[in-house]
């Protein structure tokens, strides 16, 4: 093997190592993919001859695969290289999206996003897990500023840049334009790209990996049934209490795998007092900026009239400061620490999603534009300090867990405040309607009452922060010296390797 390693050097402050960068620019690519179809439903709809809630499958299909696989990889990063993880992540997204650009019909499609899908499952925990290990924990917040591009920005681009595609032409654009970039980022990546640890040879525990499928993949999906208009919250709650009963099942044999086996996913990752409340909060702003999302386009297209080409553009300016302002964010953290950030990130999302309660048919488009923009920066100040504190608690033999539990409940948060604000809404609209209100107003009450119940729960978030921001001192030293004294205890850790920077 060409790729040159030995122990880890002292990472040069401001300095992102190569290894990291490619893997930001490799996620941002596959992420992107997430949330890009939605905008091509109508387009699918007469194309492939399959009705709405059909064609809606091509979006949940993809965020189920990410719940039902992202289990599976802390397991699977600790048995392989870093070139061989990307290079399977890479190679099954590539094949997904050459599969969905030229799908006769809507099952190849649907295929094909599912493959598509489970490329994408590896790209986020391996970005983490190498991040933690190669760079030091004094620079992590800049570093971390970048991943947000990646891992936050990408899913509210995906929108924005599908209704700019399908002004060119088909849906089969979308993946004809993706195609030859994530080609050529995964062929100069793989060339580029230096092992940064020794891999750890264990059994999977088959069982864990059929639980943690049908347990996390079935919340999802059954959670993804709420709100359709034909009466399936039945089925869907009957679906979300199986699949929490798998869950259950899941976490016990977990539990039994860390006295006398391999853990698919290890626990103990949430005895870390940090970590948990990171997690906590990092589900709630999940929430938040998914169930917006999901009710902006919505207001905008259904109720005020713009094209989903308008739509995005309007959208467009609060990713992009989002995304803008990680770097900057990550070097505050370094310098001032998180309380400035998050504490006032927390109570702009609870103000933002206030304001949207305000929605009308009249509101001025700035107002509209203003309090998104306001939302994702506010966002922007509270996911950089809160991934990097939560990972940073956690001992080096945990990174690759820790990373796999944080995307998990990513899909599971996107669902969750999808499921809630789609079945609040139409379920206040529906009530009106029936009582003979007009179809408009009853949807625009229905939306805000959304809002309601989002902001109501983004209230979470403000007690959250502060109990996070009080145990800062020394949160992720205490778990570098955790994982310290475990490797000097023998305890099985990740060989401490890392690529000297080309």
């Amino acid at each position: 093997m060409s790729d040159v390693v030995q122990e880890r050097p002292a990472a040069r402050a401001g300095r992102t190592p190569v290894v990291v960068r490619l893997l930001v620019l490799a996620t941002f690519v596959v992420i992107l993919n997430e949330t890009i179809m939605i905008n091509a439903i109508p387009r699918l709809m007469g194309s492939l001859n399959v009705t709405e809630q059909s064609a809606q499958w091509v979006s949940t299909a993809f965020m189920l695969t990410m719940a039902a696989v992202i289990p599976i990889t802390g397991w699977f990063l600790q048995r392989v290289t870093t070139r061989q993880a990307y290079a399977t992540a890479m190679g099954v997204f590539l094949a997904g999206t050459l599969l969905s650009a030229v799908a006769p019909f809507f099952e190849v499609l649907l295929l094909g996003r599912i493959v598509q899908a489970a490329g994408t499952a590896v790209m986020m925990p391996l970005l983490m897990t190498t991040l933690m290990i190669v760079v030091p924990q004094h620079d992590r917040g800049r570093v971390m500023g970048n991943v947000t591009l990646a891992i936050s920005v990408a899913p509210a681009l995906g929108p924005t840049v599908s209704g700019l595609i399908l002004q060119f032409g088909s849906w089969r654009l979308l993946f004809l334009v993706v195609l030859p970039i994530a080609a050529v980022v995964g062929w100069f990546g793989f060339r580029k790209l230096d092992n940064i640890s020794e891999p750890q040879v264990s059994s999977i525990d088959w069982i864990s990996v059929c639980t943690a499928a049908l347990g996390f993949g079935g919340l999802v999906f059954g959670l993804s049934r709420f709100g359709e208009a034909d009466g399936s919250v039945g089925a869907g709650i009957a679906i979300v209490v199986a699949g929490l009963a798998a869950i259950a099942v899941f976490a016990v044999r977990q539990i039994s795998l860390q006295r006398d086996g391999v853990p698919l996913m290890d626990l103990r990752t949430l005895s870390q007092r940090t970590y948990a409340l990171a997690l906590v909060l990092m589900a709630i702003a999940f929430m938040a900026m998914l169930g917006s999302m999901i009710l902006l386009p919505l207001y905008l297209q259904n109720l005020r009239g713009l094209s989903a080409l308008e739509t995005g553009l309007l959208v467009m300016p609060g990713g992009l400061a989002m995304g803008l302002l990680g770097p900057t964010v990550g070097k505050l953290f370094d310098r001032f620490g998180s309380r400035p950030l998050v504490l006032p990130g927390s109570i702009g999302v609870v103000l933002a999603l206030a304001g949207f309660t305000q929605v009308s048919m009249i509101m001025p488009y700035w107002q509209v534009l203003g309090l998104y923009v306001l939302l994702m920066v506010s966002l922007a100040a509270t996911f950089t300090p809160v991934f990097t504190l939560g990972m940073g608690a956690l001992p080096q033999h945990l990174y690759s867990h820790g990373s796999s539990m944080l995307g998990t409940l990513q899909q599971l948060s996107a669902a969750f405040g999808t499921a809630l604000v789609v079945t609040v809404m139409s379920a206040r609209s529906g009530q009106l309607v029936a009582d003979g209100v007009a179809a408009a107003p009853a949807q625009l009450s229905g939306m805000r009452l959304a809002f309601v119940v989002g902001a109501a729960i983004s209230l979470a978030i403000v007690p959250v922060a502060l109990l996070l921001v009080r145990g800062e001192g020394g949160s992720g030293a205490t778990g570098e010296d955790a994982g310290e004294d475990q490797r000097a205890g023998g305890d099985r850790g990740q060989g401490e390797t890392v690529a000297v920077e080309r």
